[in-house]
């Protein structure tokens, strides 16, 4: 049995038990090392552990799906909840053990953010940069939600299209610069939080990054929601 499971955005304390229960009973275990080094205090010291790569990915999970295949039990720990931006390695698990699996959602960075900035998801557009391939389709719905006047929760791409980049592609596109943007890094870890404008965002993105490849993107609608107002009289 191979099953996929989302473990949080970091703090073991957001695993659910569920997930913790799968991967107590696992014999291999699978993910990338950022993933492993948060549950490592919950896998079983029987328990193999396959560390996956950007390079190796493929190869090692076709041995986790020999390992499937053989009658282990498999689990495949996705950061935060697979179902916001893990699809595509979904699909290779998929593909290395020849059918659909089993998957048990996680909580998000998303998700936690929100909750972070006090913005609904019934009015906030969540767009994720992390994935392989083209990302105009990506790009443009972002735009257009901003055109809207909507929130945006927004995942970058490491390393190519990080939150200075991003800044500078929504103002050529006619996004206002003077949006209030807040870039959170390390959600429910060592917490770190930038606020600014969009445009003092966009400054040196002709350089590298100044955030980590654990950082997420809240972009605030010009004018709150309803929701907002009541929920910032309600706290101040």
């Amino acid at each position: 049995m191979i099953t996929c499971v989302g473990i949080g955005p970091g703090h073991l304390d957001l695993t659910t038990r569920q997930v913790i229960n799968l991967i107590e009973k696992a014999d291999v275990v699978a993910g990338f090392d950022a993933v492993l080094n948060i549950i490592s205090p919950v896998i079983s010291k029987s328990a193999q552990i396959v560390a996956l790569t950007y390079r190796n990915q493929a190869k090692e999970l076709d041995s986790v799906g020999d390992l499937h295949r053989q009658g282990k039990n498999c689990v495949v720990a996705f950061m935060g909840d697979i179902h916001f931006s893990g699809f595509q390695l979904l699909e290779r698990v998929e593909k290395s053990c020849g059918h659909p699996v089993q998957t048990v959602p996680g909580i998000s960075s998303a998700q936690i953010l929100a909750s972070r900035g006090r913005v609904c998801f019934d009015e906030t557009s969540f767009i994720t940069f992390h994935r392989r391939g083209d990302l105009e389709p990506f790009k443009m719905h972002l735009v257009q939600s901003l055109k809207l006047d909507r929130n945006a929760i927004v995942i970058p791409r490491p390393f190519d299209f990080m939150p200075e980049k991003i800044a500078a592609y929504l103002i050529e596109s006619g996004t206002e610069g003077e949006r209030n943007v807040e870039v959170w890094e390390n959600l429910t870890m060592r917490e770190a939080a930038w606020t600014g404008t969009l445009a003092q965002l966009a400054e040196g993105s002709e350089n590298t990054s100044r955030f980590s490849d654990m950082c997420i993107i809240l972009i605030r609608a010009t004018t709150p929601f309803p929701s907002q107002i009541f929920t910032m009289s309600e706290v101040g």
